[in-house]
């Protein structure tokens, strides 16, 4: 096989991943879908619908952790957590997200469970 052809395999299969993604984030009650699927590369994260949480899809079996989580933050906006959610073959799906984020969800969540 080929360069050329590995190449559209491997954007396929990332295509593949991002739909795939959407649909999993609609079964939790989420509009979500593919960033670029009307207009091309458009500067929307791989999959949108969450708000203030920037989406980096990577449906790979090999994945760069840090590569990829600094590709999430270098193309979020200022107000948007920079998440990269991620699968193997024959895995459940991985969110992943600096430590700084985290905490900042989970004293949101804590906030709240002290008010109840």
């Amino acid at each position: 096989m080929d360069r050329k052809e590995t190449g559209k395999r491997s954007r396929n299969k990332g295509k593949a991943g991002e739909r795939e993604l959407a649909g999993v984030l609609r079964d939790y009650g989420y509009d979500c879908r593919r960033g670029q699927q009307f207009c091309g590369s458009n500067g929307d994260a791989d999959v949108v619908g969450l708000p203030g949480i920037h989406i980096e899809c990577k449906r790979t079996e090999r994945l760069s952790l840090y590569d990829a989580v600094g590709q999430a933050e270098r193309d979020s906006r200022r107000e948007e957590i920079p998440v990269v959610m991620h699968r193997r073959n024959h895995c459940e799906w991985l969110a992943i997200l600096p430590l700084d984020n985290f905490m900042e969800i989970y004293r949101e969540w804590e906030a709240g469970q002290m008010q109840k």
